[in-house]
This record gives C-alpha cells, sequence and structure tokens, in this order.
C-alpha cells in the first residue's frame, strides 16, 4: 500500500517516530490509525446509549437492590 502526504505531515511523522523512539513510520501511522478507529467506537458507543429506553432502567432493576444480592 502505498499513500501520499503532504511534507508537513510527513515531517511530523518523522518526528513523531525520533520523538517516541517507534521503528518506522509505518508504526506510526498504524498507531494513529488504531486511534481514530478507538474514536469511532466511542462515538458509536455514545450514540447508541442514548437510543437506551428509559423504562429499561426500570425492567432491570426488577425491583431488586444491590442489597439484595
Amino acid at each position: 500500500m502505498a499513500i501520499s502526504l503532504p511534507p508537513s505531515l510527513v515531517q511530523f511523522i518523522e518526528n513523531y517516530k525520533t520523538t517516541h523512539q517507534y521503528k518506522s513510520r509505518s508504526q506510526v501511522i498504524e498507531v494513529a490509525l488504531e486511534l481514530l478507529r478507538n474514536q469511532e467506537l466511542e462515538e458509536a458507543y455514545r450514540e447508541a446509549s442514548l437510543e437506551v429506553d428509559s423504562d429499561w432502567d426500570v425492567t432491570t432493576g426488577d425491583g431488586l437492590t444491590d442489597e439484595a444480592w
């Protein structure tokens, strides 16, 4: 796979690689993509949590308290 990046991003990747002692530019990009994927997943979970029906809280409790356990 080959990608094209503006010189400023290439320089940033190179500086980041050196500063954080990564072995290659590819490793820096891999870490950045993992962070981006995690950010997307967090947003998806956040949106999904907004879709939860408030009546569900009553159902999950089923009349029990923590003390009942």
